[in-house]
């Protein structure tokens, strides 16, 4: 085995341990709270100002996201989708709801899904053909 071999083997073993965290999280801690009305998502989309519907769009594009990222023909897309949610969100964070430190997170989401799609992006044309 060579260490360029091993190397990627490394780098595949980290993708997938990103993929099935940053998966989870979007899922668990992101996506689901919206769906049940978590106080604190009801009340950010509150401050928002556009409705209660965007909780649940926003919702269900996390949860798409987070269950894409385990599969692993849909990894990159999901993952490029993510990162599109997460600009949204840094953004609206940023100029809506005047988040302060709260705009961290979503750029470090956004960060990591980036990370995931460029990594996979090779893998997603390999398996549609």
């Amino acid at each position: 085995m060579t260490v360029s071999t091993s190397r990627s083997r490394l780098t595949h073993r980290a993708l997938w341990v990103l993929q099935v965290l940053l998966g989870l999280f979007f899922v668990l801690a992101s996506a689901l709270p919206k769906f049940w009305g978590d106080p604190f998502a009801v009340a950010i989309f509150d401050g928002i100002g556009l409705g209660q519907w965007l909780r649940y769009a926003v919702g269900a594009l996390e949860l798409a996201g987070g269950i894409g990222l385990l599969v692993p023909r849909f990894a990159a897309p999901a993952a490029a989708g993510l990162v599109v949610v997460m600009i949204g969100a840094t953004l609206t964070q940023a100029f809506v709801l005047h988040g302060g430190v709260l705009v961290v997170t979503p750029i470090v989401l956004g960060l990591l899904a980036a990370v995931i799609a460029v990594a996979r992006r090779g893998e997603t044309r390999a398996t549609a053909v």
